[in-house]
């Protein structure tokens, strides 16, 4: 997927009200822009970080542009916008990327399903029946490891939908926890049990139930961002 128009480079202010980030351009611009993340951003906040924007040319839009990217502590590159996840694991499956979930004869977005009233990111459906899978975008990195985690806060939205999983796993029907780790320099994934361990515990008991657990990392620049490669999980 590349970015629909070139993105424009600054240096962080402060990152407030959770959608809202303060930047000043490499031009010396002061901006107010868009902060697509609902997390805590954890490691993605660092002061006087690096950003990369995409300036807004809607003037229905209140403010000037979207952040999209950053430079982490760690001289890592992160996609913090997490709309992006969905739309890049999309774009893998329809390209079979995902070798694990290719095959599929149709695809649907935002599927009701479960008990706790939630809606699923993917339903394939396949000749042998429907895989559900939900999608989880992972910018955490701690110091030098290789290793990302999730979440970046405490998720109690997330943990529910592993117990929908898991559910749907006892009944004999297909069902993934798929992470986009959207974040350079990773070799491997695991749960963020110091920060979320109620997470971490759906997590282990989605896998006891046989939730399939897959990662995939990014290919990620300043002009496009895809979905390349699989990495290990470790739970």
């Amino acid at each position: 997927m590349r970015f629909t128009t070139p993105l424009e480079r600054g240096r962080l202010v402060r990152r407030y009200k959770r959608f809202l980030a303060d930047i000043v351009s490499d031009s010396g611009e002061a901006l107010c822009i868009h902060c697509p993340n609902t997390g805590s951003m954890l490691n993605c906040m660092g002061e006087n970080a690096r950003v990369w924007f995409q300036r807004n040319s809607d003037p229905k839009r209140k403010l000037p542009g979207t952040w999209e990217l950053v430079e982490t502590p760690q001289g890592r590159l992160a996609c913090v916008n997490t709309a992006r996840a969905n739309r890049l694991v999309e774009e893998a499956l329809q390209a079979g990327v995902i070798e694990e979930l290719s095959g599929f004869t149709a695809l649907r977005r935002e599927v009701a399903y479960g008990v706790e009233n939630s809606r699923v990111d993917f339903r394939l459906d396949y000749p042998a029946g429907p895989a559900f899978v939900e999608v989880k975008s992972v910018t955490l990195g701690f110091g030098d490891t290789a290793v990302a985690a999730f979440p970046d806060a405490v998720t109690t939205r997330g943990a529910r939908h592993l117990r929908e999983l898991a559910a749907l796993a006892r009944e004999g029907v297909r069902a993934v926890q798929l992470y986009c780790v959207n974040l350079t320099g990773v070799e491997a994934v695991r749960p963020a049990s110091e920060i979320d361990p109620a997470y971490a515990r759906a997590l282990a008991d989605a896998v006891a139930a046989g939730v399939e657990v897959l990662a995939y990392g990014v290919a990620l620049s300043s002009d496009e961002i895809r979905l390349s490669h699989r990495l290990p999980v470790i739970l």
